[in-house]
């Protein structure tokens, strides 16, 4: 019988028995007094288990057992339905700390820190191992929005209600600040940045907004339009990256066989086609409803990836390569310029 059998059995005594000899607990668990001493410990100082040592009645009993049944006091103690050895509790205290990494808006944190503490309460090392943790797995967040928690809060909210929300909203495209109200269907989180997918009243039509770009939100007592997966899916959901649209073409982009060697085991979509070609070359197909991102990440790769098609994409990734340019000449040559006045 491993320890979590045994601690389900010591749980079942104590709840069939008003009171257990300690050396009824021995016999039928079969163990030695060292390792029943050592189990009635942890229940009682990791678990929170409210046993204790009756010397009247002679035996063990949970605090507040009464005949008819145990009781266990204070609501502090059950038993899960699961039980985690030392490498699985490591494994879970590491999943934590790459949660709270990731988590760069901090609107986990108080929520995880508790289950922090009862993982550390469970391996009896303090803090020794979390800090561990800390040390050995590093999380770099890039590109992470900061948001103002009280506003995604009532975002959520609203979601979960099925409420409309008023919004004063920042497109930061065209700098405009609208306020509008909208009924929320969906929260996405999507390269370390929480959108939103909601239904615009103003706009009469599906729309994403980032939600660290909401000034202001409020929760109005009006039901929220709501509209079948199906239909976010169609709008939203089938282009590449987060951007909307219903219009969807078809990228074909040409990596370098250098380049191929990481870029075929990305997915960049759902939905996308690739193989290799004989020269070591990789071939991507991605559909595509609004092309900015997609000329982002095609830039990123400079010379080494190849737009095949269509000759709008193409085009435009021409002029976005050749503005980059031009701005880059024009900075080195401010650079120049201010070392040496007469260059």
């Amino acid at each position: 019988m491993d320890r979590t059998e045994r601690f389900y059995k010591i749980d079942q005594l104590l709840a069939e028995h008003r009171v257990v000899p300690f050396e009824t607990l021995q016999s039928e668990l079969e163990i030695s007094r060292a390792t029943l001493k050592r189990d009635l410990l942890y229940l009682r100082d990791r678990l929170n288990a409210p046993i204790v040592w009756d010397r009247k009645a002679g035996g063990y009993r949970y605090t507040g057992q009464t005949e008819s049944g145990h009781a266990r006091a204070g609501g502090q103690f059950d038993l899960p339905g699961l039980w985690f050895n030392d490498q699985e509790i490591h494994a879970l205290l590491t999943m934590q700390h790459m949660l709270a990494s990731l988590d760069q808006g901090g609107l986990l944190g108080p929520h995880v820190q508790p289950l922090m503490a009862r993982l550390n309460g469970l391996m009896g090392t303090a803090d020794d191992s979390a800090e561990e943790v800390r040390k050995r797995v590093r999380i770099i967040g890039v590109a992470a929005r900061t948001m103002d928690l009280a506003q995604f809060e009532r975002v959520g909210a609203a979601l979960l209600r099925r409420k409309r929300l008023l919004i004063t909203y920042h497109a930061r495209g065209s700098n405009a600040v609208s306020e509008r109200e909208v009924s929320p269907q969906r929260l996405v989180h999507y390269r370390g940045n929480w959108y939103l997918d909601a239904w615009c009243h103003l706009r009469k039509g599906l729309r994403n907004f980032s939600v660290d770009a909401i000034e202001r939100a409020e929760i109005l007592e009006k039901p929220a339009r709501s509209l079948v997966e199906k239909t976010l899916d169609k709008v939203l959901g089938t282009g590449y990256g987060i951007f909307s649209g219903s219009r969807v073409q078809w990228a074909r982009l040409r990596f370098s066989p250098e380049r191929a060697r990481w870029v075929v085991s990305e997915r960049w979509h759902p939905k996308q086609k690739g193989h290799l070609e004989q020269d070591g070359a990789y071939l991507l197909e991605i559909p595509y409803a609004d092309d900015r991102e997609l000329i982002m990440d095609i830039l990123k790769y400079g010379p080494d990836c190849e737009v095949l098609g269509p000759e709008e994409l193409r085009q435009r990734v021409r002029e976005q390569a050749a503005a980059t340019l031009t701005l880059y000449r024009k900075a080195a040559a401010k650079r120049v310029h201010s070392r040496d006045p007469e260059l």
